[in-house]
């Protein structure tokens, strides 16, 4: 993750959380009172975050001294002490619940991804995610999907062009879309189409566009629309696909398949922050 994105980011959690101030644990604790708190994992799954856990303390507290144990993309077992953190008690409490949401949040996206990774065993397909990420989140997100073993998408409107269903619907036909774009966007830039028909799918290859997607199609379609697009074209399937829908497209020789539900759906891991009753003096 870009370090500037996420001082600021994380800056920007901790003034929606404290506000002005923690009336509790500003009020109810002296400045030189300190201890040490231990994230554990109460689940199995992958690990992601341990440069948050460290950010997110510095630009709190600078004096707290963060110990990370588990490194992101590692597995942990229910039970697992993952980091430690000292420093000032206030500090400490005022920080670890934005912190452990997002740490929570980007353990439980990594782990999904790897289950569907799982899922899929392919040597060729690479999972993916999609732009259907929470607002604000999307760096955190799209870090834990690679921690995961996934690949990303684009990560905004900016990145890449890609001709949806209504884009066709407003320019008139794919060819005219990709026309007008190649007018327009420099060389680096690709274009991806999203088929949903062969004639879309022949429309697209004609157009010379750099990918093409399989929009809602099955697993039988798409093989058939995969003979049609020459191997230069990257291929990439999604819509209604699922974790339990992979092993199906396991033989499939379609180069992505993106699912909205690495980042939108994946349930947080459950992992919990406690006072170190005998600190460690780290």
């Amino acid at each position: 993750m870009n370090q500037l994105k996420l001082k600021q980011a994380v800056e920007h959690f901790f003034i929606e959380d404290i506000g002005d101030i923690d009336v509790t644990s500003d009020y109810l604790f002296e400045d030189d009172y300190e201890g040490e708190i231990v994230f554990h994992a109460k689940q199995s799954g992958v690990f992601c975050g341990g440069n948050v856990i460290f950010t997110g303390f510095q630009v709190l507290d600078p004096s707290v001294h963060v110990q990370l144990l588990k490194r992101d993309g590692e597995k942990i077992i229910q039970g697992d002490t993952i980091a430690f953190a000292r420093g000032r008690w206030s500090s400490l409490l005022k920080g670890e619940r934005v912190i452990l949401n997002l740490v929570q949040k980007m353990s439980g996206i990594a782990t999904l991804t790897q289950d569907a990774v799982f899922h899929l065993q392919s040597e060729h397909t690479r999972i993916s995610d999609t732009r259907k990420t929470t607002p604000g989140l999307r760096m955190f997100e799209k870090y834990a999907v690679r921690m995961g073993g996934g690949f990303n998408h684009r990560n905004g409107l900016s990145d890449a062009a890609m001709i949806k269903d209504n884009h066709i619907s407003f320019a008139g036909s794919i060819t005219k879309a990709v026309q007008e774009l190649r007018k327009k966007v420099g060389h680096m830039v690709k274009i991806e189409v999203e088929t949903e028909t062969e004639a879309q799918v022949l429309e697209a290859v004609k157009a010379e566009v750099d990918c093409i997607m399989f929009d809602n199609c099955s697993v039988e379609d798409i093989h058939k629309f995969l003979q049609l697009v020459p191997s230069h074209i990257i291929t990439e399937a999604s819509g209604g696909i699922t974790i339990q829908d992979l092993p199906l497209f396991s033989d499939c020789a379609v180069d992505y398949i993106s699912l909205g539900c690495l980042t939108h759906s994946a349930p947080s891991l459950d992992i919990s922050v406690n006072v170190q009753k005998n600190g460690r003096g780290i």
